[in-house]
């Protein structure tokens, strides 16, 4: 009886052992270097895990704060932008005066931005009404701060171009908006979001688009003044445009 009750025991006792941890005993920088090889190797899972425990064991110092980076960034591969974001959140506010804060910014912005047609390809505008305008805005945002604080960084220059991007991506997707009202009748909220494009994004090319809808909008109100002076901007802003406010016979939609 007293050996089956330690038999019993010795089972429970099994049953409640957690797995004994490897790198416990490891030095910050062995620790640091397992997780940069098991990255390298594609083994994100496994090198987020390392990162994090790192973060935690050399808090304080210059490794923990590299070690929240390239978490970030792992999340950031595998499309974990939610907790990727929050990581990178609480870097910014952990660490202000840190050398990388300028790395962070950037990729805060690339873990926001959309870019499914591809930085440098064509801007599809029947597919912009699907993108999340308000994650494009906060990517926007990131990458401005950064070229704002960091100007000589060394990722100012692509953030920029994403800025740029974004700004005819927002802008795209108003006159659109715009557009799909007129379509429909709706001359009011079409001329309200032709309005928010040029107000918003006046050095953009849909600017020009928007204002032409202006125009049309305006005339089936029979606001005839309010239509020549969209007329007169456009031309003004837009001299070889290729929307004509002359018998509403430019480019139709």
């Amino acid at each position: 009886m007293v050996s089956a009750l330690m038999a019993t025991l010795w089972l429970v006792a099994g049953c409640n052992t957690t797995p004994r941890d490897e790198t416990s005993a490891w030095a910050p920088e062995k620790l640091y270097a397992e997780a940069r090889d098991e990255s390298n190797a594609g083994n994100y899972e496994r090198a987020s895990k390392l990162f994090e425990r790192l973060e935690g064991r050399a808090s304080g110092t210059i490794l923990a704060q590299q070690a929240q980076l390239e978490r970030a960034h792992i999340l950031y591969k595998t499309n974990e932008k939610a907790q990727a974001l929050t990581v990178l959140e609480r870097f910014l506010k952990l660490h202000p005066t840190s050398p990388a804060v300028d790395y962070a910014l950037y990729l805060q912005g690339l873990v926001n931005f959309n870019d499914n047609l591809g930085l440098f390809g064509g801007l599809s505008r029947q597919d912009l009404s699907e993108r999340d305008q308000q994650a494009s805005r906060d990517s926007y945002q990131s990458f401005s701060q950064l070229v704002e604080q960091f100007p000589q960084s060394r990722y100012a220059e692509d953030a920029r171009l994403r800025m740029n991007y974004i700004v005819n991506s927002l802008a795209a997707y108003e006159v659109h908006v715009a557009r799909y009202y007129f379509r429909r009748g709706a001359y009011v909220a079409a001329v309200n979001r032709a309005q928010q494009a040029v107000k918003d994004f006046q050095q953009s090319p849909a600017a020009e688009e928007a204002l032409f809808i202006m125009i049309q909008s305006y005339d089936r109100l029979g606001l005839d003044q309010l239509r020549d002076a969209a007329d007169r901007v456009l031309r003004k802003n837009f001299p070889d445009t290729k929307f004509t406010a002359a018998g509403l016979g430019g480019k139709q939609r």
